[in-house]
């Protein structure tokens, strides 16, 4: 009796969560270098770029793959976390890999997972983590799908995450910053020289502007073993820009010259400048930097972007806006996007933070953006307390601005009441990525229920 593509699904999922789980990644690369030699290389079969930073990296990802689409290359994409679907982490040609085929491909490599899980028991080592295992789902079903390039997203770091038993062609930067701190460093030379593992000898390097101590490691690793360096700002740069309800125009500064009046249906500042960092980055993979792309190509690719979560409208009436902002910096950013891309609306929050982020540094960032916050808690086991969490932002926010909700559905209700209210009112749902998609899961069953 075949399994339905529920089940297929079901039992992919139900394998990955048994192991050690995704927010606890091992500090190691050989156990996936071992499951991927047994597969005879899958990640060698096509080019690589490869995708690092703290935030805006799978927004990168998903613009450089659009690109390189757009020439007729056959892509892969692999990206983390998934919104909703396991599934949407590997896309073939910018769409889901198919569960019937990521089903396929799983149960192909399973018992090379069952090997290495098992030399790794005998050695008094975990069995093969969660996150491991999915990379090497993805480089087997993208070798199986005969791509030409894969544009890789690194899950935690750099040096020991398991795409880097991948040698990118490319290692692209966005923006790093203190996160992850249990993992990658107290400091930002620290967490830069994580995250500069992913540089391999002969590769071209893109990064986007850096703190001082990051960028000085950046070059320093690039010296000595890269082919070439180029950093936003002295190599490329957005030189104008404007924003409306479609999405931000445009112009840059880039590798080979410039292009003007630029189009992706996208919000927020830092968005040009992701998109900035992704172009250079397509001139340099594709002709070394040495030819402009036709703008025949690059307009419709742009054009075509999506990045799902991040300041993603979801209703209008009133408009409810889905940010992905878990840590400072994104949130500084989302404040940003709610003062000069949609002009400082009334904003009523939704917040929920995981527990292994800084929600303090989240709240504050916030404080002056947001007119009230309602705090809940997303579906993930990891989500902060929510009294924990309402008590912080009651010392952050004021007590009259703080308001309590355990149930998502019922706190996105009170904040639309609320945001309905007042004159372009707006509902701002953000804290935490897993709150995120719980929200998409939410909207999907409405369009589902009709």
């Amino acid at each position: 009796m075949s399994l339905t593509e529920l089940e297929k699904i079901q039992y992919i999922e139900k394998s990955l969560m048994a192991r050690v789980p995704e927010h606890k990644l091992r500090p190691r690369l050989e156990p996936t270098r071992r499951a991927v030699e047994l597969l005879g290389d899958p990640q060698k079969m096509y080019r690589v770029v490869h995708v690092t930073g703290t935030n805006g990296k799978t927004t990168t990802t998903r613009i450089i793959e659009r690109i390189l689409r757009e020439f007729g290359l056959r892509t892969g994409r692999f990206t983390s976390p998934h919104l909703i679907e396991l599934n949407e982490r590997i896309a073939l040609d910018g769409e889901s890999i198919s569960i019937e085929r990521m089903f396929d491909v799983f149960k192909d490599i399973e018992p090379v997972l069952e090997i290495v899980d098992q030399e790794l028991l005998a050695e008094d080592d975990q069995r093969l983590t969660f996150f491991e295992a999915l990379a090497v789902l993805g480089f087997a079903c993208f070798a199986d799908a005969m791509i030409d390039v894969l544009v890789l997203e690194v899950g935690m770091g750099g040096e020991w995450d398991s795409t880097n038993v991948a040698d990118g062609d490319l290692a692209v930067f966005t923006p790093i910053d203190l996160d992850h701190m249990d993992r990658l460093g107290n400091t930002l030379t620290e967490i830069a020289t994580t995250k500069s593992g992913i540089i391999k000898p002969n590769a071209a390097v893109l990064s986007s502007v850096q703190n001082s101590e990051a960028l000085n490691v950046l070059i320093a690793k690039s010296q000595a073993i890269a082919d070439s360096f180029n950093v936003y700002g002295k190599d490329f740069s957005v030189t104008q820009y404007s924003e409306d309800d479609a999405g931000i125009t445009f112009s840059m500064n880039s590798l080979t010259g410039g292009y003007e009046d630029l189009f992706i249906p996208l919000h927020g500042e830092y968005q040009a400048f992701n998109a900035a960092l992704a172009v250079a980055s397509v001139e340099q993979f594709l002709g070394s930097a040495t030819n402009s792309l036709p703008l025949d190509v690059l307009r419709p690719a742009l054009a075509d972007v999506s990045s799902p979560g991040r300041l993603q409208t979801i209703s209008r009436s009133p408009r409810v806006l889905l940010d992905a902002a878990h840590n400072p910096h994104g949130a500084r950013s989302l404040a940003h996007s709610l003062e000069n891309s949609f002009n400082s609306p009334h904003a009523i929050g939704v917040i929920s933070v995981l527990g292994d982020k800084d929600a303090r540094g989240v709240l504050e960032a916030l404080e002056s953006a947001l007119a009230e916050v309602i705090i809940t808690k997303s579906g993930s086991v990891r989500a902060t307390a929510i009294e924990d969490l309402s008590a912080m932002a009651i010392e952050i926010f004021g007590e009259d601005r703080v308001h309590i909700s355990d149930e998502l559905e019922l706190a996105l209700d009170l904040a639309s009441t609320k945001a309905s209210k007042v004159p372009g009112g707006t509902v701002v749902v953000t804290g935490s990525i897993t709150l995120v998609g719980d929200v998409l899961k939410l909207k999907q069953q409405e369009v589902e229920r009709g």
